[in-house]
């Protein structure tokens, strides 16, 4: 039965459907773990990813499934609401479905956007644990990382203190040589906190540290939390770990985690991490958490570890990526499948009339404000000029090989001539379509989304990765912004542009993926322009180096890796109930 979607507020709608959640011996039942596969922590769980990957290993892959959307609003068009509902609507059909989605950050969390657990009756489930550090992963990486900074900055500290005698007899340490103005890394923090986007460390005396200027990113943009989602296993964890460039010497030479004895320990502080977290729709389907690096900044993706135990637990797995398809699924095309060596069925594009209103020319949509009567009420000319967005995503799709299914995530407000506008582009296009209410319906509202996906299937597909591996990095993006953005071309800063020359003429860097970095909220580099601009060049100012992730990633305008808080935050309506202790104000 779903909830009242409307009056109930999602944190409302959690709390009724946990009082019939499975528990972790249901799930081991449930599921056909073995008693050591599942890790109970309270009344969630952790798989064990080593036991169920070794045993499963000989069983074939279920159908893979990926979610992702058009360019949205500020608000969001529902990419997890969407692969909820997809869950429910394929439970409703007796299918065996599981899912995997990312862990929510908590600067969007407590700033503007809310939780990332979906919506209405399409919820991912405990939505408190899940939207309040789950079981630590994103603690264990921020003390990981930041062990990083300390291990740099004590190091400089005792370099500056002691000369090469000293330093050899008092710390066994050789003198690596730091330059203070090319220190790569900054601290972490799992919150928008802008006014530590710059600081100044050290002030104090001689044993106070080494006086630098430094900084501060969100937790989920750093490079550990895209390296978790990308690994195979521990050992290729720890290999990584041992990897990432840290600062660069006087000389110029980088200075990685290995030239600070430190990557052992970072490991021992993420070892638990390597294991998903367990949870379900309010319907009961269940649904792994791993990983949550952002997509405009890393990867965007659930792990590769969640996708492979999922594919071997059920028949139908659903992932989703991050923000469009031309961030999130761009980079699960050539990133994550490449780096995985899975192969997607299908694609879901989630679209809302609301967003390609606003495609359209429609006004401008504020997080925090109401919606303009534009978005509420039927206006079939606003909607004709943005499904040129929706066509250029289904067209992205389609150019890795993949025929997608366009799900319409259905509004109150939305009309039956604009829905049926939407489904003739998309066919007309390519795509299969499919109307969706699983928010207010939950799986009843998905079905027509099942069977739709649960067709596209059993489609054949020719899925190819959009360049080779040994494509230079310069025209790897010469590509992707040609194809996937609709650029007609590419400009490099003088500084970015000799930076990539060097890359190129290094071999060791031949295996690195490329991670683009670019605003979500257009297909260009300036988030105010939407729809489908024609007649423009993609300006890169920077290329930035994640050795142990393997990742190069060209920078596209102006993204800062620590968001701001708003004036008007989430943090201010979440309270806890004094004599129950649960969290109110949760959305």
């Amino acid at each position: 039965m779903a909830y009242d979607a409307v009056k109930m507020k999602d944190w409302q709608i959690s709390e009724a459907a946990e009082e019939n959640m499975p528990t972790p011996d249901q799930w081991r039942e449930k599921l056909n773990l073995g008693k050591d596969e599942i890790i109970p922590f309270g009344r969630l769980c952790r798989l064990d990813f080593m036991k169920i990957i070794e045993r499963l290993k000989s069983r074939p892959d279920g159908k893979y499934i990926e979610v992702t959307a058009i360019t949205p609003t500020p608000l969001g068009e529902g990419k997890t609401t969407t692969a909820m509902g997809l869950l429910e609507g394929m439970g409703k059909r007796g299918l065996n479905v599981g899912g995997a989605i990312r862990q929510p950050s908590g600067g969007p969390t407590m700033n503007i956007k809310g939780t990332a657990a979906g919506g209405g009756n399409a919820l991912a489930i405990p939505m408190t644990e899940f939207s309040m550090g789950l079981t630590g992963d994103i603690n264990d990486i921020m003390n990981a990382h930041n062990l990083a900074m300390v291990a740099l900055t004590a190091r400089m500290q005792h370099e500056r203190n002691y000369n090469d005698e000293q330093l050899a007899k008092r710390t066994r340490m050789r003198r690596l040589d730091v330059d203070p103005t090319r220190v790569e890394m900054g601290w972490i923090l799992d919150f928008c906190a802008q006014s530590l986007r710059h600081i100044i460390i050290g002030i104090g005396g001689r044993m106070d540290g080494y006086m630098m200027s430094s900084k501060f990113s969100i937790a989920v943009s750093s490079e550990l939390m895209a390296t978790l989602s990308i690994v195979r296993d521990l050992a290729d964890l720890r290999q990584r770990l041992d990897n990432i460039t840290v600062a660069f010497d006087k000389k110029g030479n980088p200075i990685t985690t290995r030239d600070l004895e430190v990557g052992g320990a970072m490991t021992a502080w993420m070892r638990n991490t390597i294991n998903p977290t367990l949870m379900c729709t309010v319907e009961y389907q269940p649904c792994m958490v791993h990983a949550g690096p952002f997509a405009n900044i890393a990867v965007g993706q659930s792990s590769i570890i969640a996708d492979r135990i999922g594919l071997k637990m059920f028949d139908y797995h659903v992932t989703e990526s991050g923000f469009a398809a031309d961030i999130g699924f761009e980079k699960f095309w050539n990133v994550k499948c490449r780096y995985s060596g899975l192969k997607p069925h299908v694609s879901v594009l989630t679209t809302t009339i609301r967003a390609l209103k606003m495609h359209g020319g429609g006004p401008r949509v504020v997080a925090g404000l109401p919606l303009p009567d534009e978005y509420t009420k039927e206006d079939l000319g606003l909607l004709e000029k943005g499904l040129p967005n929706m066509v250029h995503h289904i067209n992205v799709i389609r150019a890795s090989g993949i025929n997608p299914v366009v799900c319409i995530n259905a509004f109150h407000t939305d009309t039956k001539a604009e829905i049926a506008m939407v489904r003739k582009v998309a066919e007309a296009a390519g795509a299969r379509c499919a109307v969706s209410s699983h928010w207010a319906d939950g799986g009843d509202g998905a079905l027509e989304l099942a069977d739709v996906v649960k067709e596209a299937c059993q489609d054949e597909n020719d899925f190819q990765f959009l360049y080779p591996v040994e494509t230079k990095l310069r025209d790897r993006v010469e590509k992707i912004a040609k194809v996937v953005y609709g650029a007609n071309g590419v400009s490099w800063s003088p500084e970015a542009e000799s930076k990539a020359k060097m890359l190129e003429s290094d071999s060791k860097y031949n295996d690195y993926a490329t991670m683009m970095v670019k605003t979500h909220l257009s297909l260009t580099h300036d988030p105010a322009i939407k729809g489908v601009p024609k007649g423009w060049t993609l300006p890169i100012r920077d290329v930035l180096i994640y050795s142990g992730a393997k990742f190069l990633c060209p920078c596209a305008g102006t993204i800062s890796l620590m968001p701001g808080t708003s004036s008007d935050p989430a943090f201010r309506k979440v309270d806890v109930d004094v004599k129950t202790g649960k969290v109110t104000g949760l959305f």
